[in-house]
């Protein structure tokens, strides 16, 4: 409903940032929006007239101008330190040293797929499979075949589901970088990530698919969330360990004068021979969440509670880590949104561990039948602890008077003052 599709724009010439360029791409109404508002009129009797368009390309122009900014600097940045290095050594030596690493890479790949084929105890040419589900169903399916003597892999995605109506799609290219990164894993050696892990691997991803939708298919989820599930299906092929939580927990809340976005963590699976860690970001996820202090005095919020929820990881002989409880109360109206994952189906175990337990976000709505201005809100109310939550795994504890409302994995809705949402994310298997 919101969101500018570009598919190639120059936003630099001559050493120029084409700022009006990029307004007039990001400021257009995307094509969809147009075709919905012209069907929506229709329906409604309108004729030719269309309904009002209620999205745009960008709903913080300033903001991604800025970001645009930032990266044209930062590769303006590498340029000139290239430069640098081109000087101090030559260009035929930094363009051999570019082939070593590639080379490096390729071999270590190599080794620790012949290492891991003798591991399973694969025959020459063995195959290893492994298949999970999205929470709407959606099926990753991976063959994963190694040939020994050619030590090399494919990494066959066919019998993966169609793509979906939903944003969950996941482009060719992240697929591509969840495999590199499962195979930087599994190395045994220290090396820099570059695209010489990815040469001794065919890939075979079905067109239309899940993980190659067409160009217009919705992908935001298939960044956040599919990126993890297929990083758990690949690691899970080669027996490298549980699941992790598969899902980056994706909260914004906003109006038409502030927006916020974090990523929340989870647990992650455990190994053979380590605990899974609790309460952090796993895999293909880097970001770090803002401190409270700074949420609390920047944004209209109150967390009420951020802290591990006690046995959701998978219990074995070793556990997974351990989800976390966060619960934020909103002190005035605002517009919210989740995505989410593993709310269906619970992050699996290896080797006969357990499951961890599933996610939920809870939407905890105050009787706002009793407010009463700013005072409707006693100060005991607001800061009342949330201890049962954090030493419990129960996502109902300490919910009091307020009305509860699942919201399932994936939701937008609104809130008035004194409304929480309470994120209850799953360890790891």
């Amino acid at each position: 409903e919101e969101g500018a599709a570009v598919k190639s724009l120059k936003i630099v010439e001559n050493g120029v940032f084409q700022e009006d360029r990029v307004r007039e791409a990001m400021s257009a109404v995307p094509e969809e929006a147009k075709k919905e508002a012209a069907l929506i009129g229709r329906i409604e009797g309108r004729g030719e007239v269309s309904a009002p368009i209620r999205c745009s390309g960008s709903r913080n122009l300033a903001d991604n101008i800025a970001d645009l900014k930032a990266q044209v600097a930062a590769n303006q940045k590498g340029i000139r330190l290239l430069h640098d290095l081109v000087k101090q050594y030559g260009l035929e030596t930094v363009q051999n040293y570019m082939y070593f690493v590639q080379e490096n890479a390729e071999e270590a790949v190599r080794s620790m797929l012949v290492r891991l084929s003798l591991a399973h105890n694969l025959p020459e040419v063995g195959v290893l499979n492994s298949v999970d589900y999205m929470d709407d169903g959606s099926r990753i399916q991976l063959a994963l075949t190694i040939d020994r003597k050619e030590r090399k892999a494919l990494f066959d995605f066919r019998g993966t589901s169609p793509q979906s109506l939903g944003n969950c799609n996941c482009p060719r290219a992240v697929c591509y970088s969840a495999i590199i990164y499962c195979l930087r894993c599994l190395v045994e050696q220290d090396i820099p990530l570059n695209q010489g892990c990815l040469l001794p691997v065919d890939v075979i991803i079905p067109d239309g698919s899940l993980l190659s939708p067409n160009e217009k298919a919705a992908v935001v989820g298939g960044n956040v969330l599919t990126s993890q599930r297929l990083t758990d299906v690949i690691l899970s092929a080669f027996g490298a360990c549980a699941c992790s939580q598969g899902c980056m927990n994706n909260l914004t809340f906003g109006d038409s004068s502030l927006g916020y976005y974090e990523t929340i963590a989870g647990g992650g699976g455990a190994g053979p021979t380590w605990e899974g860690e609790s309460g952090v970001h796993s895999h293909m996820t880097n970001t770090r969440i803002t401190d409270a202090e700074v949420l609390e005095r920047r944004y209209p919020v109150l967390l009420r509670c951020f802290s591990l929820r006690k046995g959701s990881g998978g219990k074995g002989q070793h556990s997974g880590g351990e989800g976390v409880v966060r619960d934020i109360e909103f002190l005035r109206p605002l517009s919210v949104g989740i995505l989410s994952e593993r709310r269906s189906f619970p992050p699996p175990g290896a080797k006969g561990g357990q499951e961890a337990l599933r996610g939920i976000n809870l939407l905890l709505r105050r009787n706002h039948d009793d407010d009463e201005g700013e005072e409707g809100l006693q100060k005991e109310e607001k800061y009342s602890s949330c201890d049962t939550v954090a030493v419990s795994a129960d996502p109902l504890a300490d919910c009091g008077s307020y009305e509860v409302v699942n919201l399932g994995p994936k939701n937008s809705f609104s809130v008035l003052r004194g409304d929480r949402i309470r994120i209850c994310t799953h360890g790891g298997g």
